[in-house]
């Protein structure tokens, strides 16, 4: 679609450049994935660039629809105003590291803070000057430069390679316009992107270029044809693509990616989710969250995740940061993150045993796992729990349930052919039941199992193998969550009628299978109360799951109950962290 030029670095090109990334990362997307080789053969790399574009070029968007209703709200005929380039910048960073996604994602985000960084200082506001060619190589540098700050293990032959050799391009003469600057900057972004498998060995082997540095050029060529109007024509370095150089693109008149893939579905220029240090024998899972924390206490954080896994990348800044390591242990990776500050939006990966990270990178893009299992968790650390468990998570905060996109994101992520869905939560049946369908269309085999609770989707976990039929896996899964009563132990926030009568703000609540049953005031003596109704019943194994402001002995006082009244009844704790519900309890 055809736009017109914009001469300087404002506010509109800052929404052009979003809008045009994000329609040439569409275009390309399914080509970066295929080529996915390192550090992580998951084939996400496309993915993970277009959603974190997405997301920044939705911030933008929301800054200039601010500035439209503020502009149209008084009776005079006055123009809606429009946001400055400072703004613009500004909320483009911000949305790109919310909604960052993977190792490459994370690195584009922290490319594009840095250039805001640049973009926003000493701006005066609307009525101020614009952005020249000076100040647009100056963001550049800066974005090369605080990329590479953020990745614990700077490796060659990555998107980091390519940003710095984009920056040092621009840099060279003090002449010309900001298209002549854009211009300078994607010519040397791919060279360094045709040289990135002479610096590593596992792009060599695969005959292709690095994924990260690819999706690069194709954002650079997206702000190139924000200054010019026309996609940038020049260049022999995409030739691992099939032949489709960006000047066929061109030529097309759209952006890279326009045309129809190759029937043979040939492997084009790509690396995989680049930067990271992973080697032979790599870690796990992958472990992503948002943090607010303070500068000291990311210091300590990157210092303890490094010692724990690689490919680490923590970027952000003023207070809210985005983490992104690959470990063997999930747990302590999101618990080092709640020593830090409040992690939340937490995403856990499990890499499947055919990983090429799993297998020291010297194999092909990775075939999809045949089963895998989505799981909403309510705590950082049942999200440990159950991603050490293999489960691929979505963390659900206290007023914050997830979207259904966010379940088919994950869906996505998991990687594989039959998916069992656990939304372990009632009021998102509908939620998870639109995400199936919507993964469904995609041609994933999809299965949601009701769970109402996290502790039913214990027990179905506790029963998955993924060898049997999957009909036969669901059926079990099904039946252990079904046979699972479940309840929870909270504080009221206001006097309320309930089916145990009325309770006051600050009475602790005992809900049995989602209705309340016991009104107390006591946490350990409401949890005893309720315990002792539902092994009233019958059970064999007693699950509980502490929050955060669990009082210390409960679970120690329970444990007893259960050996002191109930004959062979088990009892298992698990911490769940910042969960909401003080504990949550599970008889099977």
């Amino acid at each position: 679609m055809p736009h017109v030029p914009q001469t300087c670095f404002d506010a509109l090109a800052v929404r052009t450049w979003c809008e045009l990334s994000l329609r040439a990362l569409g275009r390309v997307r399914e080509e970066i994935d295929a080529i996915n080789v390192y550090p992580v053969a998951d084939g996400d790399t496309g993915t993970n660039l277009y959603l974190t574009v997405e997301s920044a070029a939705t911030a933008v968007e929301a800054v200039f629809a601010g500035h439209a209703t503020a502009g149209s709200g008084g009776t005079g005929a006055a123009a809606p105003s429009a946001p400055s380039p400072a703004d613009a910048a500004r909320a483009m960073a911000h949305g790109a590291l919310i909604g960052a996604r993977g190792n490459s994602g994370t690195i584009l985000a922290q490319l594009l803070r840095g250039m805001a960084d640049v973009l926003a200082a000493d701006d005066p506001g609307e009525a101020g000057p614009r952005t020249d060619a000076a100040r647009l190589r100056l963001a550049l540098r800066r974005a090369a430069d605080s990329a590479r700050q953020a990745v614990a293990h700077p490796v060659e032959g990555t998107v980091l390679t390519v940003a710095s050799a984009a920056a040092d391009a621009a840099g060279t003469g003090d002449d010309g316009d900001c298209a002549s600057v854009a211009r300078a900057a994607h010519r040397g972004a791919r060279a360094a992107l045709a040289a990135t498998p002479g610096q590593l060995a596992v792009l060599e082997r695969a005959g292709v270029v690095d994924a990260g540095g690819r999706g690069l050029v194709t954002v650079l060529a997206a702000l190139v044809a924000t200054f010019t109007g026309e996609w940038p024509a020049e260049g022999d370095t995409a030739r691992a693509s099939g032949g489709r150089s960006e000047a066929d693109h061109a030529r097309a008149g759209g952006p890279p990616g326009d045309e129809a893939p190759d029937a043979e579905g040939e492997v084009c220029a790509g690396g995989g989710e680049s930067t990271g240090d992973g080697g032979p024998g790599g870690p796990a899972f992958e472990v992503i969250y948002l943090l607010e924390a303070e500068d000291a206490a990311v210091a300590r954080l990157r210092r303890r995740l490094d010692a724990l896994g690689d490919s680490l990348v923590v970027v952000g800044g003023d207070g809210l940061w985005n983490v992104h390591v690959h470990v063997d242990d999930a747990g302590a990776a999101v618990e080092a993150g709640v020593e830090a500050g409040r992690p939340y939006r937490i995403r856990i990966t499990h890499f499947g045993a055919d990983d090429v990270h799993t297998r020291g990178g010297e194999h092909p893009p990775r075939e999809r796992v045949q089963r895998a299992v989505v799981a909403v968790v309510p705590g950082e650390g049942l999200a440990g729990l159950y991603g050490e468990a293999g489960a691929t998570t979505v963390l659900a905060r206290p007023g914050e349930p997830p979207a259904s996109g966010e379940l088919v994101e994950a869906v996505r992520r998991a990687h594989a052919r039959e998916v069992v869905l656990l939304p372990n939560d009632a009021e998102l049946r509908h939620t998870a039941a639109a995400a199936a369908e919507q993964a469904r269309g995609e041609g994933i085999r999809v299965a949601l199992i009701p769970t109402r609770s996290a502790v039913q989707g214990i027990a179905a976990l506790a029963v998955h193998e993924p060898g049997r039929r999957f009909d036969e896996d669901v059926v079990a899964m099904t039946s252990a969550a079904g046979a699972t009563r479940y309840a929870e132990i909270a504080v009221a926030e206001r006097q309320s009628w309930t089916m145990a009568g009325i309770c006051q703000a600050g009475d602790v609540l005992g809900l049995v299978d989602g209705d309340v049953a016991v009104i107390g005031a006591d946490v350990t003596a409401t949890a005893e109360a309720v315990l002792d109704r539902m092994l009233s019943a019958g059970g064999e194994l007693v699950t509980l799951v502490l929050g955060d402001e669990a009082p210390d002995g409960v679970a120690d006082r329970l444990e007893a109950r259960v050996r002191e009244a109930y004959l062979a009844v088990d009892t298992v704790v698990y911490r769940g962290g910042r969960q909401g519900a003080l504990l949550l309890i599970g008889v099977e």
